[in-house]
């Protein structure tokens, strides 16, 4: 194939004041009219029955795939040092909480806890599959600057990645997370939208040909102080992009989780968004841009309280949705449950107690169930940091 370059620079912004150029795609100019093949592989009906079982109703995603110096800094938070021994406490307590496969279908690990056991040396996949959880892993290799662009990032990891998911496969896992960010204050520039949409696309396919459902999430970050409208729009542009490539790459549709953020306005913009209004944007951009052959949308939080996040999923499942509609959540589960624990053995059961707590909430929001009625302070706290990385 001819080589293809970008016909715009990377100060081309998607929508604002300079509209995306869509001559700016990297896709070729001339194309072949042929219907492409979809296929992953000898795994496309294992593929399948994941995501069934994990966009199943009432249950969602818990989220523990921090990486060690993320991890580090949420023992920081209640004083304790950043040990690989404090690492598989907490992550033991989560682990191990009977029950909580009723509300929990997936549970996405770092490639430290994958290969993790519990004190008493049961392997933490075991544990999961007890509960009827899917164990799935964090395959990314983290934001790095890309040059060329308007100070924004993009994803690194593609190198080794199809040894790395065949290594997983044997050791448990099921599902794979990949995260790349859009940064609205910084544009986006062409550059970047390419980029994620692209590295996501070929992740996805190379994860399905080893066995493991790509969770696919290009996160909007909330950072800025811009209007939902702009929200909207970017996101529109970048799910665009994002569904191109997949289908350019021969990803099987029905053997995807999509991860996004949901449509807010940026954190630092005046007026704040009801649930309501969260809402009818979310579900107007899945509608436009997300095939109903997708199983599963497991929303991030991104930053907002337990109880935000909360209520903005039950408010986009008062209706009925082509999509199992449900959260993969990480803060929004653990930042109660860290801080009861303390780092202390004699209250463990209680943070499993609380962890419980919000997996019900969540799980109820998911069935369009929940009531924010007896919520504590502590849920109600958003935990938004500028600049967020992990």
């Amino acid at each position: 194939m001819a080589s293809v370059k970008l016909s715009a620079p990377a100060s081309q912004w998607v929508g604002g004041r300079k509209p995306l150029d869509r001559g700016a795609s990297i896709r070729p100019a001339f194309r072949r009219v042929s219907v492409p093949v979809v296929r992953a592989g000898s795994y496309t009906d294992e593929l399948v029955q994941t995501t069934k079982s994990i966009a199943s109703p009432g249950r969602g995603i818990l989220a523990i795939d921090e990486s060690n110096a993320t991890c580090g800094k949420r023992l920081a938070s209640i004083g304790l040092d950043n040990t690989e021994a404090n690492r598989q406490a907490y992550r033991q307590l989560l682990l191990t909480t009977r029950g909580l496969g009723d509300y929990i279908s997936g549970a996405i690990l770092f490639e430290e806890t994958l290969y993790q056991s519990t004190t008493d040396g049961k392997k933490f996949v075991d544990c999961l599959c007890e509960e009827k959880i899917v164990p799935g892993i964090k395959v990314d290799k983290g934001l790095v600057p890309l040059p060329g662009s308007n100070n924004e990032s993009w994803c690194q990891g593609l190198d080794g990645l199809a040894s790395r998911c065949a290594e997983y496969y044997k050791q448990g896992a099921r599902f794979a997370k990949w995260r790349t960010v859009v940064s609205i204050p910084c544009g986006p520039s062409a550059l970047a939208v390419k980029e994620a949409a692209w590295g996501l696309a070929r992740y996805a396919a190379i994860a399905q040909d080893n066995g493991l459902v790509p969770i696919v999430e290009p996160e909007i970050l909330l950072d800025g102080d811009h209007p939902i409208e702009r929200t909207l729009e970017v996101a529109e542009n970048v799910w665009a992009e994002v569904f191109y490539y997949l289908a350019e790459n021969n990803v099987v549709f029905e053997g995807i989780l999509l991860k996004p953020s949901m449509v807010t306005p940026g954190a630092e913009h005046k007026e704040k968004a009801s649930p309501e209004t969260i809402a009818k944007f979310t579900l107007k951009l899945l509608n436009r841009r997300v095939p109903p052959a997708v199983p599963g949308i497991m929303f991030l939080s991104g930053g907002q309280s337990e109880m935000e996040a909360t209520l903005n999923l039950n408010a986009m499942n008062q209706g009925t949705n082509p999509w199992h509609v449900s959260f993969s959540y990480a803060r929004a589960l653990q930042n109660t449950v860290l801080k009861t624990w303390q780092g202390r053995p004699e209250n463990v059961e209680a943070a499993q107690k609380a962890l419980l707590v919000r997996a019900k909430a969540n799980s109820l929001a998911q069935l369009g169930r929940y009531s924010a009625e007896g919520e504590s302070e502590e849920a109600k706290k958003g935990m938004f940091q500028k600049g967020y990385t992990y």
